[in-house]
């Protein structure tokens, strides 16, 4: 498995994630990494012809996650390679097929992209947590959905009993994408046997669900977990599909192949 880093920053945490993934797998094609200054961008992959490409930021690759993410993105090569449903299936197709003939927010559109991503994660991670450590992912886990759950919008109080009037402050964290978050953080750790059912991670949940109540985090989460090892394309898409309308438009329905 050959790594390149391009670009002055570490080539370290690129190499050991490389040692720790060939422990159980490899991957045919070369990969290029290149060490972004944009602060916005954590990490993303492509795979031009005959290549992969990993750009990461500064930032990501000098933090202590830089490890973990570098093998996380391996895993994704790897699954594009094995040319694995989860990351050959087009997302604008799955959309198309969910939400044709209905009227959607941009904003819940947008949020699909990352249900898709969260699945794509989902099919990495059984990779990357074959051959890789644990425990800093859960604490990352942990740290990003308390920042999201810390950063809710607050309801108004009016009059002197203090009824409130049910409106959201504007917040940086969308509480129904941050319910879809958590949603996707517990199944990933229940897939992997990773916490016991009294970890943190559960009270951030229900905080999450009690911000979202449009939104079935419990269903959500078991929809991520219960995704099976090889799905062929028509299953795949079915699942992708009916996740993408329940959360859209409210309906789980089943979808056509």
């Amino acid at each position: 498995m050959d790594v390149h880093v391009h670009e002055p920053g570490p080539s370290a945490p690129f190499l050991r994630a490389r040692d720790l993934f060939e422990t159980g797998y490899d991957l045919d094609r070369p990969v290029h990494v290149h060490v972004r200054d944009s602060p916005d961008e954590r990490t993303w992959t492509a795979h031009p012809e005959g290549r992969h490409v990993l750009n990461i930021s500064r930032q990501a690759a000098t933090s202590a996650m830089a490890r973990e993410l570098a093998l996380h993105e391996y895993a994704h090569m790897a699954r594009h390679e094995q040319a694995h449903p989860s990351h050959t299936q087009s997302t604008e197709e799955v959309l198309f097929l969910a939400l044709s003939g209905t009227s959607v927010e941009r904003r819940r559109v947008t949020h699909c992209y990352q249900i898709a991503n969260h699945m794509k994660d989902i099919y990495a991670d059984d990779i990357t947590l074959r051959v890789g450590p644990t425990d800093k992912l859960v604490s990352f886990l942990e740290s990003e959905l308390a920042a999201a759950v810390a950063d809710r919008p607050t309801p108004r109080r009016h009059g002197p009993a203090g009824d409130r009037d049910g409106l959201r402050i504007t917040s940086t964290a969308d509480p129904e994408m941050t319910a879809v978050n958590a949603a996707f953080a517990l199944a990933l750790v229940e897939r992997h046997g990773l916490v016991d059912g009294d970890h943190r991670l559960y009270d951030l949940a229900h905080a999450a669900a009690d911000d979202a109540t449009d939104v079935d985090l419990w269903g959500f989460k078991r929809r991520f977990e219960s995704l099976g090892p090889d799905p062929d394309e028509s299953e795949y898409r079915r699942n992708l599909v009916d996740a993408a309308r329940e959360y859209a438009v409210g309906d789980p329905g089943r979808a056509a192949d």
